[in-house]
C-alpha cells in the first residue's frame, strides 16, 4: 500500500480500517479499527511530544503496518508537514526534501535496526542527532545501542505497543539525564498482571477490551511503570529453571559480533534445553561457546550451538521464533 492509497482509504466514507496483528496478545490476525481510535492514538502522541501544526515528521516505514499507518494519521491529525522516504535501514541517507525546505526534522519514529544501521554512518549519525524527538518501537534496543543513544541531545524515546493498541501505549525516555528503564503508560492507559506476571492493558479510548498480552513484565512497585522482561512464549523451562530468551540474548549480545538467536529444544532429561543459532562457520561457534560460559550462568548456556548462513527473521526484521526452533530441532535430528 502507498501513502497515497491509505489517506484515499482514511478519507472514505467507512468508519474502520483493516489492519493485521502482530500476535502480541495472541494468533495474528486482520481487525477493523475505528478511525476515531487511532485519531485518539495519534492525539495523545502529539500532545505528549508538543508537536505543533507545521513540524516536520518522517515517515520511513511501511504504511502496510500499524507504525506507518499511524505517523500518518499523526500528520493528519496535528497539521504536521510529512516527509516521505523509502523505509529501509538507512532512512537518514537521503533527506534532500528536509533541506529544500530547510528545515529539520521535529519527530520520527523508527525500529531499532534503522536506528542502528544509521549510528554506524558518521553523516546519518550526526542527522540522528538532530532530530527533536525520535520514538523507538517494534523490539527491545540492544544495551550497548542504547548506551550510545544516552548521551544524544535530543529527546529519544523506547516505545512499547502493539497493532491492537493503536502504536504505542506506555514510553521511556533513552537519551538525557531523564533515561530510564521504566516504561511510563500514557495517559488513559491503565496496566496490571495475571498469574504468569503478563501485562494487561485497560485503554478504553483505543480498544473496547481489555488486552492480556503475552508480554512478561516487572511492575515497579507502587506504580504503573514496568520493565519487559521477554514474552511468554519465549520461556524455555530446562530442569525446572524459567530462562528468558530475550534475557539470555541481551546478556550475549555486547560480547558476539555474529548476528544469533537463542531458541529451545525439546530433551528427554531437562525437558527443554537452550540452543544457539549463530550465522557463521562451525570455527565461530568455538568461540562463541568460550563466550557463554564466560558470559552466562551454567542454566542458561547453549547446550547445543548451531551454525547456520541465515537466521529466521520476519518481514518486519524480528526474529521469527517458532521458525528458530523448528529450524533447530531439525539440525538436532539430523
Amino acid at each position: 500500500m502507498t501513502v497515497e492509497e491509505f489517506i484515499a482509504q482514511w478519507h472514505d466514507q467507512d468508519s474502520t480500517i483493516e489492519v493485521h496483528t502482530s500476535g502480541s496478545t495472541g494468533t495474528p490476525k486482520v481487525m477493523l479499527v475505528e478511525k476515531c481510535r487511532m485519531l485518539a492514538s495519534a492525539r495523545a502522541t502529539c500532545d505528549f511530544l508538543g508537536l505543533q501544526r507545521g513540524d516536520t515528521a518522517l515517515l520511513c516505514m511501511s504504511v502496510d503496518y500499524i507504525a506507518g499507518k499511524m505517523m500518518v494519521v499523526r500528520a493528519i491529525e496535528r497539521g504536521l508537514v510529512l516527509v516521505d522516504v523509502q523505509p529501509s535501514s538507512h532512512p537518514l541517507e537521503n533527506l534532500e526534501k528536509v533541506v529544500e525546505m530547510g528545515k529539520k526534522l521535529d519527530f520520527a519514529a523508527m525500529v531499532p535496526m534503522q536506528v542502528y544501521s544509521s549510528m554506524q554512518v558518521p553523516s546519518e549519525r550526526q542527522a540522528l542527532a538532530t532530530i527533536r524527538h525520535i520514538i523507538i518501537g517494534g523490539g527491545p534496543l540492544d544495551p550497548s545501542l542504547e548506551q550510545e543513544l544516552r548521551q544524544f541531545p535530543n529527546a529519544i524515546w523506547h516505545s512499547y505497543g502493539m497493532t491492537e493498541t493503536l502504536s504505542h501505549v506506555a514510553l521511556r525516555r533513552v537519551s538525557g539525564s531523564g533515561a530510564t528503564p521504566w516504561f511510563t503508560p500514557m495517559p488513559g492507559v491503565s496496566l496490571t498482571v495475571n498469574d504468569d506476571h503478563c501485562l494487561i492493558i485497560d485503554a478504553p479510548h483505543l480498544c473496547p477490551e481489555r488486552l492480556v498480552t503475552r508480554d512478561v513484565v516487572e511492575m515497579e512497585p507502587g506504580t504503573q511503570r514496568f520493565k519487559v522482561l521477554g514474552r511468554l512464549d519465549n520461556v524455555i523451562n530446562s530442569g525446572g529453571i524459567k530462562i528468558h530468551i530475550e534475557q539470555v540474548e541481551q546478556a550475549l549480545a555486547p560480547h558476539i559480533t555474529q548476528p544469533f538467536l537463542i531458541t529451545k529444544c525439546p530433551d528427554p532429561k531437562f525437558g527443554e534445553i537452550v540452543v544457539m543459532l549463530l550465522q557463521g562457520t562451525e570455527d565461530d561457534v568455538l568461540a562463541v561457546r568460550d563466550v557463554c560460559h564466560l558470559v552466562l550462568t551454567r542454566y542458561e548456556c547453549p547446550k547445543l550451538i548451531f551454525a547456520v548462513p541465515a537466521l529466521p527473521m520476519t518481514p518486519t526484521g524480528k526474529p521469527a521464533r517458532s521458525e528458530a526452533a523448528s529450524q533447530a530441532l531439525s539440525l538436532l535430528k539430523n
